[in-house]
């Protein structure tokens, strides 16, 4: 990185780079929006109501039993930060439909106006966090907003929706004038009771229909379709317009919403055209396949003489010898009965997870450190909530983790290891001290403490302990061959979040850390210290002024020996940050955990971005969005050439138990999604690899359990 692009760089430090990104008004996110795996995956314990998994030819699908509200969700929930519909967009589904009856229509899927239109109500309430450290519930906060909630399952006027009927396909939006708009593509004729894949591109001025990659129909309306097309309060209903009149009687396999670009390049040409897959919910895809009636080539599993296309397919000895096309890989796989072989592929790659270890945890866990010390081998510090049990200090055998040390600590809530030269030390955030339970008023103030790595003794002990304010976090770094740590206070006492967090340095002469430079945060959860170039930043994530969730996290760079602001980016209960490289782009991402506001986006379902340095500006700016829950973490690693993010997503609102996410680099598409991992209230993720092999560990923040899983690539 030249010296030239970061002149302009050390002027800007000097003063206040505002960024806001609260409100996108025209939604421009390009990653595919899966609606269907979105209504399935909310409780992945049990299939959600109003709809039952069925096979058919060998394949599973969703059939709609009745228009219920499991089956809908607020169209703010997936096109976060934006009050705009996109104004050109792809629906890729795929469907198995049975003979429609004359005068029927049937939806594929619609998007309701709400029956009433309020204005968002101003948040003003306090927000005052729970024992468990979790978040407090909107209706808790809010009472009077229940009757509000009761109508969100009620659909009012259809905004914009896709229907069949016995004459073909119909694209309906509600145009300027308050009247439907349809546009139809007449003599469409699906074979019945067999799979089609349709995809459907709408346009300003078109509309185009591609059926099994086959030949696109296209029609040019004399009406253009909405730029401005509002989502404010609406519902997306899947398999319904949310009456009994329209249900969709098929089975449907995919749905996928793109949003500006046609999706029909990405997915044809393709083999199997009637089944070419983007995106198609985990829970259909772990049946296996059996024979079909019509097939002259099945043998006895039904598998020889099709070959499978799309993402992650089970192997299991029904399929040997099965073939398997993986479009995101360029990748040809046989089944061998119970994992697939590479017959031909590109590049070393991840191949697939699987469940490595189980392990039971003596509490709660908000944090897990991996490191290894030397002489001993690879470590994991948890950071566990009951102060009666403490934290434990695990070490990495053949076998997984095993319990080495137990070490005393507070409402431990994370742990950070560091190297001073050859001396190995862990640091712990404590929420809590060890008080006497006699006196009538706790202090305000929390004891976290600094252990050393004992050679003689071959385990940590006590070195230094530090005042902190319920410390969320704690980072290490090292510039210009001195040793830094940062601690996010929190809060002080139950109240007071706009507190200082501080900046340690290391003295020599002492041999303890000493007071460097104060920094004013908002409820702090986490620090993250990165390079670009010879320039050093410090990002921190600040989650809760007192009042709002919505405030600015602050990038600091290091002048003259102080950290300076750099530039203010608005995000919502921020948790984490991670920085990462990929070639000479280098990226910021934040796992936003919560947002409050009047009439808006559900609580618990929030976008987390990527943003990415822009050289030339010199600051950074948003790359991409990400659809999360309650995300706590994310962690970036490398396997190959190729490139992941796993995030931490916690809760969504009504369950713990949901599904943490993989994302793989594609390039333009940035961050796309390749594996579902089934985590209860996920608080951390870590990336580690030992004697060739690599790992993810994951804690629970509401259960005594956090699990290993060994990433299987070839």
């Amino acid at each position: 990185m030249s010296m030239n692009i970061f002149l302009l760089l050390l002027i800007w430090a000097f003063r206040v780079t505002e960024t806001t990104t609260d409100v996108w008004r025209q939604c421009t996110e390009l990653v595919p929006l899966d609606l269907l795996s979105f209504v399935l995956e909310r409780d992945t314990s049990r299939v959600v109501p109003g709809v039952r998994l069925k096979q058919s030819a060998g394949l599973r699908g969703v059939q709609f039993l009745s228009p219920d509200t499991s089956m809908s969700f607020l169209a703010s929930q997936l096109l976060v930060n934006c009050d705009l519909f996109p104004k050109e967009f792809s629906i890729v589904v795929t469907v198995k439909v049975h003979r429609i009856a004359p005068k029927r229509d049937e939806y594929i899927f619609s998007l309701m106006g709400p029956k009433h239109v309020e204005s968002p109500a101003q948040e003003k309430d306090d927000v005052l966090e729970n024992k468990n450290e979790k978040f407090i519930s909107e209706d808790e906060r809010q009472p009077n907003r229940k009757k509000k909630k009761e109508n969100d399952g009620k659909p009012g006027e259809i905004l914009l929706g896709l229907k069949l009927s016995q004459n073909g396909l119909t694209f309906i939006f509600k145009s300027h004038g308050k009247t439907a708009e349809h546009w139809s593509l007449q003599g469409l004729h699906l074979s019945p009771n067999q799979w089609h894949t349709l995809v459907v591109v709408i346009g300003p001025q078109h509309m185009k229909l591609t059926v099994d990659c086959s030949s696109p129909l296209e029609i040019v309306p004399s009406r253009p379709f909405l730029s401005d097309l509002s989502i404010q309060g609406s519902r997306f209903h899947i398999g319904s317009r949310g009456r009994w009149k329209g249900l969709f009687s098929g089975l449907m396999r995919q749905l996928v919403l793109v949003p500006n670009t046609d999706a029909s390049r990405q997915i044809c040409p393709s083999s199997d055209p009637q089944l070419t897959a983007l995106s198609v919910p985990p829970l259909l895809l772990d049946l296996p396949v059996r024979k079909r009636q019509n097939d002259r080539h099945a043998t006895s599993s039904g598998t020889a003489g099709r070959l499978l296309v799309g993402l992650e397919k089970p192997c299991s000895a029904l399929l040997q010898g099965q073939l398997w096309f993986n479009p995101l890989k360029k990748g040809l796989y046989v089944c061998d009965g119970s994992v697939w072989i590479t017959v031909l592929e590109d590049h070393k790659r991840l191949d697939y997870v699987l469940e490595h270890q189980d392990l039971i945890t003596s509490s709660e866990t908000h944090d897990v450190e991996v490191f290894q010390i030397q002489g001993v081998g690879l470590m994991a510090a948890m950071a566990h909530r009951s102060s009666a049990s403490g934290s434990a200090v695990y070490l990495w055998t053949q076998l997984g983790f095993k319990l080495y040390q137990n070490i005393s600590t507070y409402g431990a809530l994370a742990w950070k290891h560091f190297q001073i030269g050859k001396k190995a030390y862990l640091v712990v955030s404590n929420s809590g001290t060890e008080k006497n339970k006699s006196l009538e008023k706790e202090s305000e103030s929390d004891s976290s403490v600094i252990y050393k790595w004992s050679r003689r003794r071959k385990q940590f002990v006590k070195f230094q302990t530090l005042q902190t304010y319920c410390a969320r976090d704690w980072e290490a770094f090292n510039i210009n061959d001195q040793t830094y740590l940062a601690v996010a206070n929190h809060r002080k006492g139950n109240n007071n979040h706009t507190i200082s967090s501080v900046i340690y340095k290391w003295n020599r002469s002492t041999k303890s850390f000493e007071v460097h430079q104060k920094l004013i945060t908002l409820g702090a959860y986490d620090w993250e210290f990165f390079k670009v170039g010879p320039y050093h930043f410090l990002v921190v994530a600040n989650a809760f002024d007192g009042v709002s969730m919505s405030v600015d996290s602050v990038i600091y760079v290091w002048i003259h020996g102080r950290f300076q602001v750099f530039q203010r980016i608005k995000t919502f209960c921020a948790t984490d940050w991670e920085m990462f490289q990929i070639g000479s782009r280098v990226f910021l991402v934040v796992a936003n955990g919560q947002r409050l506001e009047g009439n808006g986006p559900d609580q618990y379902t929030v976008n987390s971005t990527i943003y990415e340095l822009d050289m030339s500006g010199q600051l950074f700016v948003r790359f991409q969005d990400i659809v999360t829950y309650s995300a706590l973490d994310w962690e970036f690693f490398s396997l190959g050439e190729e490139y992941f993010l796993v995030v931490a997503n916690s809760y969504n609102g009504e369950s713990y138990s949901l599904n943490s996410i993989l994302y793989r680099w594609q390039g333009y598409e940035g961050f796309v999604p390749v594996h579902w991992l089934p985590t209860i209230g996920c608080s951390d993720w870590e990336f580690f690899s030992t004697n060739g092999e690599s790992f993810l560990i994951y804690s629970s923040a509401t259960e005594p359990f956090s699990k290993v899983f060994k990433l299987r690539t070839y």
